[in-house]
């Protein structure tokens, strides 16, 4: 009796059992795309709201797909779009059928009553159609991962091609009326009016180059293009020691070229006046010592970010300079050099197309970050070819492997030394040795023309000519206890006798000067 009692009380628990999703529709909004198709058919100027906005794969039914494209045909060839026109579209293109008849057709015009709301409308369907790409791209993507014939790396570049491309067709900016544009531009002339120097841009420390520039503009792509050996990492790291140290203002430079710890040392030579033999070797003279230690503390803390990314991608690229922007505050970015770049992940029928496409990006990425961006380039050939002074300075015609760089760029620049050709003298006689000319080939917004400079290829350096130099070297003004004498003791210039009129050393004697 107690065994039947207990089983009388034995509770049944009853287990839920929770039914998996069965699957999940794609992001879709069929009743606006109704209400978009019937407002269309409604007003005839309700289709210049949304043309840019929608195609004819943004409709997930297949059906709108149809109708629209016909609504499109018709807007194209500016006739008008009711009921009656887009039937007849239909039926001309046999499509009438696929499209739900006309009976359908003429149903969509009465879901709606006016076309107030169609951009609203078609922009939510726009974001739906996009949301079904990322899920398509995701999947294919997740399959190709699992498939381990697949290099990984070879993935990533796909991946971040085909994102990129995405983005650009997805990516579209308003129409906006002029007058907070003018108030923008007001405020850059007011800037440069109140800045001592005038400089509307990034000063680059070269005082020829920035009266005709004015200063790197924001949003401008800058190529700097020479033959191998001119000088253009120097003339670049130059510039970026007067804008990082100098005028404080951040720098980022990507180096496909060399190791970070290579361009540090030019760097180092740059700045301090050491050869580079003896940075290379550490054979340094106490006088060099003394020099590194002085004036190797103006590189420390300095504002320069370097990347030594070898075969940089632009989608790399891109994705490092949005961060170095938004965490670093930089300013400007140096690219050494373009076509060591690649656009991996994307096909291109030819080189030129590929430096085409990278040009293109690096021009719109200058324009999205409101920085500019100096990007070095090669030249071809050609320039060895030409005879004379003037026939070896370079000119647009000679840029390496795509015409589309002197098409996006706002300025190009070319660096020309004659003495690397062995001209010593120009026309009129005047020693060429040590110089140097940046010549502004294309000028978007300003002047062309040559800003002159000095340069000294045993310290990879460029200067001003208005520099004080000595025997083509940088004077550099060392600590003397005669400096520091006063003038009325016996021992003072002043109390010594002139020498002025005696030539006291022989020609040879001179030449072996420390300076």
């Amino acid at each position: 009796m107690e065994k039947q009692k207990r089983q009388r009380n034995t509770k049944i628990v009853e287990k839920t059992v929770i039914v998996p999703e069965l699957g999940k529709l794609p992001p879709q909004a069929p009743e606006l795309e109704e209400a978009v198709l019937g407002a269309l058919m409604l007003e005839k100027d309700a289709y210049t709201e949304i043309g840019d906005i929608l195609t004819p794969s943004s409709f997930y039914n297949p059906v709108h797909n149809i109708i629209f494209d016909a609504i499109q045909g018709l807007a194209v060839q500016q006739k008008p779009v009711d009921v009656l026109t887009v039937v007849e579209e239909l039926k001309r293109k046999g499509e009438l059928e696929a499209a739900g008849g006309a009976v359908y057709v003429a149903e969509l015009s009465e879901k709606v009553a006016s076309a107030a709301h169609i951009e609203y409308h078609a922009r939510i369907i726009a974001q739906k159609y996009l949301a079904r790409q990322l899920i398509n791209f995701s999947s294919d993507v997740t399959q190709k991962a699992f498939d381990e014939t697949i290099d990984v790396d070879d993935l990533m570049q796909e991946t971040e091609g085909r994102l990129f491309e995405m983005s650009q067709q997805n990516v579209k900016k308003d129409v906006i009326q002029i007058n907070p544009v003018i108030k923008e531009a007001m405020d850059i002339i007011q800037a440069a009016a109140n800045r001592k120097d005038g400089m509307s841009g990034i000063p680059t420390g070269f005082n020829q180059l920035d009266k005709m520039t004015m200063g790197w503009q924001k949003s401008d792509l800058v190529i700097i293009a020479a033959r191998p050996a001119m000088g253009k990492t120097a003339f670049v790291l130059s510039m970026a020691k007067n804008i990082a140290i100098n005028f404080e203002k951040p720098v980022a430079v990507f180096s496909l070229e060399m190791a970070n710890v290579q361009l540090v040392n030019r760097l180092i030579v740059n700045v301090c006046q050491i050869k580079g033999e003896s940075i290379k070797s550490g054979r340094l003279s106490d006088d060099e010592w003394d020099r590194l230690d002085s004036k190797l503390k103006d590189l420390y803390d300095a504002p320069i970010y370097v990347d030594d990314t070898p075969s940089l991608s632009v989608f790399e690229l891109r994705t490092k300079a949005r961060r170095l922007v938004r965490e670093h505050k930089v300013e400007l970015i140096i690219i050494d050099y373009l076509q060591l770049m690649n656009a991996s992940g994307m096909s291109f029928g030819s080189r030129e197309q590929e430096v085409s496409m990278i040009s293109r990006s690096l021009k719109g990425l200058a324009k999205e970050l409101n920085i500019p961006i100096i990007a070095l380039s090669q030249l071809n050939r050609g320039v060895e070819a030409r005879q004379g002074n003037e026939g070896k300075r370079p000119q647009l015609a000679d840029l390496r492997e795509s015409g589309a760089i002197e098409q996006d760029a706002d300025i190009v620049c070319f660096i020309h030394r004659p003495e690397y050709y062995r001209i010593t003298e120009d026309e009129s006689g005047n020693s060429l040795v040590g110089m140097a000319e940046i010549i502004i080939a294309k000028h978007r917004n300003g002047p062309t023309g040559i800003a002159n400079m000095r340069f000294d290829n045993e310290y990879a350096r460029f200067d001003n000519v208005e520099a004080q130099m000595v025997g083509n070297r940088n004077y550099v003004e060392l600590p003397s206890k005669m400096n520091q004498r006063s003038a009325n003791t016996d021992d003072s210039p002043s109390a010594m006798p002139s020498m002025s009129s005696t030539n006291f050393l022989s020609e040879d004697e001179k030449n072996i000067l420390p300076f």
